[in-house]
């Protein structure tokens, strides 16, 4: 048996009629930047996730970029997020002339650690970024009442958690904006890079969308210098076709997490914690291994026809890139461990448990 990391194959096989249709209508209208396709997913966007404005951009590192732009965040300023995320996350606050603050991460969730963020803020903080990270829910809570107690804003990454809820609300909705990534491998992907911002304040929604645009709102009429980061109508038409099924795609993530947990009970390795009050999305299911066996762990089920990946193998602040900052692994410990301890598992709404099971038997296999 093969049981790839992830099968977009299957996915599109699943619903192939309605995004054949929904590409074709695109090119027969030859709507192919900004029109009725965008707009139509950007007002179902916001309504999935309970905001009142959306704007589709280019790709998700950019839906950073572009609400930093928008809330005035540059040049001097600082900017909190998690040790342990994607690059984007990070390089999105350099973009925009900022510079990025680590803090260590929680090793239950590999979420921001709430009680190491007041330490990072300082005089010229103006932000906090915290991940939603493999689709659970950070702290937001404790992330917004430090928010408030310093007067800063809070940029949501929910990159990786389209659809999951904290204290029964949607996450992106938790903070001034949230920032999503339609990059084809998400809970919610395009055929192409995608991105999006939503936000319940109607001049963060306009300063993002002329940031995105040139500048402007009206055809040639620059206010400032922007840049070109547009979500395409048939990447527009994709998602929105696809946006009907995410919430039967999200209960099968859930499920396939409850399959693995029972099934790998006994198996030596620890298993995701689920917060109480959160609805995550299981973007990835990431275990932790004993950091001297992951190699031959990974080994072995790549022989058995089992796809993993890690997710991330160097913190953040180890990487390369941010030397300039003068980091050492003991500054963060729990990213630094957790980079060296943690393996993404196969996760997609069509693993079957028969599969779940099968990679189960293999873990079992190789621990003797």
């Amino acid at each position: 048996m093969n049981v790839p990391f992830v099968d977009l194959k299957s996915q599109y096989a699943s619903i192939r009629t309605e995004i054949d249709r929904a590409i074709s209508q695109v090119l027969d209208e030859t709507s192919f930047v900004g029109g009725r396709f965008l707009e139509g997913f950007e007002k179902s966007f916001a309504g999935f996730c309970a905001a009142k404005h959306c704007v589709g951009v280019g790709n998700g590192t950019d839906a950073i970029f572009l609400t930093l732009k928008a809330l005035g965040i540059g040049t001097g300023d600082e900017v909190i997020t998690a040790a342990n995320s994607f690059i984007a996350t990070s390089e999105a606050v350099t973009m925009a002339g900022a510079r990025v603050v680590f803090a260590d991460i929680d090793p239950s969730t590999f979420n921001l650690d709430v009680s190491k963020l007041e330490d990072k803020v300082t005089s010229r903080t103006r932000a906090i970024i915290p991940v939603h990270l493999y689709g659970q829910p950070a702290e937001m809570n404790s992330v917004m009442e430090i928010a408030k107690k310093h007067g800063l804003r809070v940029i949501e990454d929910a990159a990786q958690a389209h659809g999951a809820l904290y204290q029964g609300r949607k996450v992106g909705t938790l903070g001034d904006a949230a920032c999503f990534s339609f990059y084809p491998g998400k809970n919610l992907g395009a055929y192409g890079d995608g991105g999006a911002i939503i936000t319940d304040d109607e001049q963060i929604a306009l300063k993002a969308r002329m940031f995105a645009n040139h500048g402007r709102v009206a055809k040639y009429d620059h206010e400032f210098e922007g840049v070109n980061s547009r979500l395409d109508s048939l990447q527009a038409a994709i998602l929105s076709t696809k946006l009907v099924h995410l919430e039967e795609w999200t209960e099968r993530r859930r499920a396939n997490a409850r399959f693995y947990a029972e099934h790998l009970r006994d198996s030596g390795l620890v298993t995701p914690e689920e917060m109480d009050g959160v609805r995550a999305v299981y973007h990835l299911y990431v275990v932790r291994v004993d950091s001297q066996k992951r190699s031959a762990l990974q080994d072995h089920l790549k022989s058995r026809g089992i796809g993993t990946g890690i997710h991330y193998p160097i913190a953040l602040p180890n990487l390369k890139a941010y030397r300039y900052l003068g980091h050492s692994g003991y500054d963060f410990p729990e990213a630094t461990r957790a980079s060296q301890e943690i393996l993404s598992l196969p996760m997609f709404p069509e693993l079957t448990e028969e599969q779940v099971v099968y990679v189960r038997d293999a873990i079992r296999e190789f621990h003797g």
